[in-house]
């Protein structure tokens, strides 16, 4: 059994930061329940969040020994905080990586005293999510800063775990709390307290072994390696395509012989990414797309900075490659893989019915992007045709837990192979071939230059409007590539550039950064 830390030995406080749909509230039951049937008096208190990942709820518990100490009874009933205090928490539990991070900025944790268990799992934030560049937090940074910052830190995948054994994180909390020893409490006293809650008690008793037995092993959270990585890519890529199909096994060949090994990953996970967007030959024009740009990377000193351009073109033309469209999208909502994602959330028992209402909004250029280009032209230059075309399409629903909606958007779904027939295909491919030869013709005079017209193409991502204002991010960025072309300090100039352009949708940012180089936009 583990020491306490706490400065005051009749008193333990624990924090608990979970999100909605964690369980945080029925963690803090099972603490209170557990205390009490030991004789502790306890108390809780929650205070949510403002919104959904927007702000962790956080549960706090007191609790009290009245037995350590006879003055105690004759002192009367103490008086228990409603909220930890900063420096004065024994115990913080986080149900998601970055609730660790944000109750170390809180001041929750001290290396002196606090033992923080947290799951090493994400959910991404609404802020994280709709970065227009990589808004993801670092989870590097937050293990480091908690091996720190706590007295021991105990961190695993406790999600996974619990989905493992068909339970809840909560049930996979207590299992770590339980197996880190920092409560004067017998693991069958946790586990009294589960079956005294009634509700998915063997499942939850399952997670909490698990975790239990994990939490006592250690506290490393494992790193995938790249050579993982690119395995991975590669396996995906023989589903994608079809088990055992050969021309798989000559796509890899290809990569890996014709192309230098720091790329080797990104270029199989954007074979296995495009052939999963359209086919197999599809993800063969990626491969000759790169290739011309490594042929150059390896001429112009590409191998001092890891082929920096091979790998960041490969990165890049994948993604633009894999544009989403209408039939994309149609594709995507349709999957199996969805359904049964969305049937794992709401819990369904099996013969369940889970509806799933779709509501789209396509718009005239969606509607031209898949006609033929002469036609799709057309359509966006007629004003009749395109108030027609927008009447007729408006706001849509789509139930797809029926036939009729389901069918309609799976046959949309399957029509990915009449994609390079489309006005859509057409313009992405023209203006794909104009952004690697910009990138090729800058190599020669201006590597690094090259290198950062590469990863302008970041700035293109998303459906619709979204796309559209990326588009436009894009062709300044561009213009602003050739107008830098020939001076010292083009590439950070550039980069500087690209860093704006992603700092807010209304391109803000990025039209003061032009202003000030005296570049003009198409903004």
């Amino acid at each position: 059994m583990g020491k306490r830390m706490s400065a005051d030995p009749q008193r333990i406080s624990i924090a608990i930061l979970a999100i909605g749909g964690q369980g945080g509230g029925v963690l803090a039951d099972w603490l209170v329940d557990l205390a009490e049937d030991a004789g502790w008096l306890v108390q809780t208190t929650s205070v949510p969040g403002v919104a959904q990942r927007t702000g962790a709820t956080v549960y706090y518990a007191e609790l009290f020994s009245t037995g350590l100490f006879s003055a105690t009874q004759a002192a009367g009933t103490p008086v228990l905080a409603l909220m930890p205090t900063p420096g004065d928490v024994d115990v913080v539990i986080a149900a998601e990586l970055m609730e660790a991070g944000r109750a170390m900025q809180r001041g929750l944790i001290t290396p002196d005293r606090t033992t923080l268990i947290a799951s090493s799992h994400r959910a991404y934030a609404i802020l994280e999510k709709s970065a227009l560049g990589n808004g993801i937090a670092d989870a590097d940074a937050v293990h480091a800063a908690a091996k720190v910052a706590a007295r021991r830190y105990v961190c695993f995948d406790m999600a996974s775990l619990a989905e493992e054994h068909g339970s809840v994180i909560s049930a996979s909390l207590f299992g770590a709390l339980a197996g880190a020893q920092v409560l004067p409490f017998a693991r069958e006293a946790f586990e009294a307290a589960i079956r005294r809650g009634g509700v998915g008690v063997e499942s939850s008793l399952r997670a909490f072994a698990a975790a239990y037995t994990r939490a006592t092993q250690g506290d490393a959270v494992p790193a995938a390696s790249a050579s993982n990585a690119e395995a991975g890519s590669a396996a995906a890529l023989a589903t994608a395509a079809g088990v055992r199909h050969p021309a798989v096994d000559a796509l890899l060949t290809e990569i890996r012989q014709a192309f230098p090994a720091p790329a080797h990953a990104f270029l199989i996970e954007g074979a296995r990414r495009l052939v999963d967007h359209m086919d197999l030959a599809y993800a063969h024009d990626y491969l000759q797309r790169v290739r011309a740009v490594a042929v150059l990377d390896a001429r112009y000193g590409g191998e001092r900075s890891g082929f920096r351009a091979t790998r960041e073109t490969a990165r890049y033309l994948a993604l633009w490659m894999a544009y989403e469209d209408v039939m994309r999208v149609a594709d995507l909502k349709t999957r199996a893989a969805r359904f049964e994602r969305f049937r794992k959330e709401v819990r369904a028992a099996p013969g369940q019915i889970v509806h799933v209402t779709e509501f789209l909004h396509p718009r005239v250029q969606e509607v031209a992007d898949v006609l033929p280009p002469a036609f799709g032209r057309w359509l966006l230059a007629t004003p009749w045709a395109r108030n027609t075309v927008t009447r007729l399409a408006g706001k849509r629903t789509i139930r797809t837990a029926r036939l009729r909606g389901f069918v309609t958007l799976w046959l949309l779904g399957r029509l990915g192979g009449y994609r390079r027939k489309t006005l859509r295909y057409a313009r992405e491919m023209r203006d794909i071939g104009t952004w690697l030869a910009r990138i090729e013709h800058t190599m020669l005079t201006d590597y690094d230059l090259a290198c950062e017209v590469a990863e302008c193409a970041r700035v293109l991502k998303g459906y619709s409007e979204t796309y559209e204002r990326g588009r436009r991010s894009f062709d300044a960025l561009m213009q602003a590539a050739d107008a830098l072309a020939g001076k010292p300090d083009a590439a950070h100039r550039l980069r500087a550039l690209h860093a704006a352009a992603l700092q807010d949708e209304d391109g803000c940012a990025l039209k003061a950064g032009l202003s000030e180089l005296d570049v003009s936009s198409a903004r």
